[in-house]
């Protein structure tokens, strides 16, 4: 078993170097359960933009593809890198959210006429909001990295809990309500108790605070960890027991609860922005970007209501 885990570990880790080098590596979660395991940083023209995870799942008639990294030369990078691995064709793309980490490779899979699909609520949000985030991923990692990335809208939709089958293989996607985002979805393959859980869960790494409802995102994490889970697949660190998952839910109190009582006594916001702490978490990836970050927002939720 230690064997197992420590073959595992390396396998995560020469997924992250891979990363490094913008060619992604996938690994083998169980049987025909890949993911694509990125630094988990912030996006750097160092690491490519290829922070956050993603993956595939191989059935018995095609692959289906849970979310496509930052950019089209991403996108295609991951279609190449699917076909080292299995002949049969992409039948579909899922979205789990709208972060921009995750959306910007579907542009590769649309000019091959795969089908998008992702919550309502993420599909608007991209069409909204992601070409604001496309600029910035331009700013940041550079014209040549970004070229032939745009903005790719799901063309299919749906609007809470759903089953599918994809490729032979039965998926549930899992809605919860607003929660990390508003449309949040998390992908479970049925017959291996792998989970895709998107933004939901990170391992590793602070969430970063955006559209987010924090006692639907407890709620979801709490409806996940009923499931029979064998491995959470989460969007940035290395994958987790189904257990690990909590946490997630454990910063996001710990986060929630300070902040509410530093406004209770009176604490402003600069000053609130400085002493906040969760120590527990302060070796976490992003944690001195975005903690303060993180204050902010929840306190001036606090002012607004």
């Amino acid at each position: 078993m230690r064997a197992a885990i420590a073959a595992l570990l390396f396998a995560f880790a020469h997924a992250a170097i891979a990363a490094l080098a913008g060619m992604p590596a996938p690994v083998a979660i169980a049987p025909g359960v890949y993911a694509f395991i990125g630094t988990g940083d912030a996006v750097a023209p160092a690491n490519h933009g290829i922070v956050g995870n993603n993956g595939f799942i191989v059935g018995p008639s095609g692959v289906t593809v849970i979310d496509t990294g930052p950019s089209y030369r991403y996108g295609r990078a991951m279609i190449e890198a699917i076909r080292k691995v299995t002949p049969l064709p992409v039948r579909l793309v899922i979205i789990t959210h709208q972060a921009p980490e995750f959306v910007f490779g579907a542009g590769a899979f649309r000019d091959r006429d795969v089908p998008i699909l992702a919550h309502v609520r993420t599909a608007q949000l991209i069409r909204e909001r992601c070409s604001i985030c496309l600029a910035n991923l331009r700013k940041t990692l550079g014209e040549d990295e970004m070229a032939g990335s745009r903005v790719t809208v799901p063309d299919r939709t749906i609007d809470g809990t759903t089953e599918i089958d994809s490729g032979g293989r039965k998926l549930q996607l899992l809605h919860f309500g607003p929660a990390s985002t508003p449309g949040d979805l998390a992908v479970l393959d049925t017959q291996t108790g792998v989970l895709f859980a998107g933004s939901l869960v990170s391992n590793g790494r602070i969430p970063e605070l955006r559209n987010e409802q924090i006692p639907g995102w407890l709620g979801a994490l709490e409806n996940l960890r009923a499931l029979d889970l064998k491995t959470v697949v989460p969007a940035f660190g290395s994958p987790l027991d189904g257990d690990d998952i909590m946490q997630t839910g454990v910063y996001l109190r710990q986060l929630d609860a300070s902040v509410r009582r530093a406004y209770k006594d009176g604490v402003g916001l600069t000053d609130a922005m400085h002493s906040i702490q969760t120590p527990e978490f302060s070796g976490y990836k992003l944690y001195a970007i975005a903690q303060p970050q993180n204050v902010q927002r929840l306190y001036l939720q606090l002012e607004k209501q």
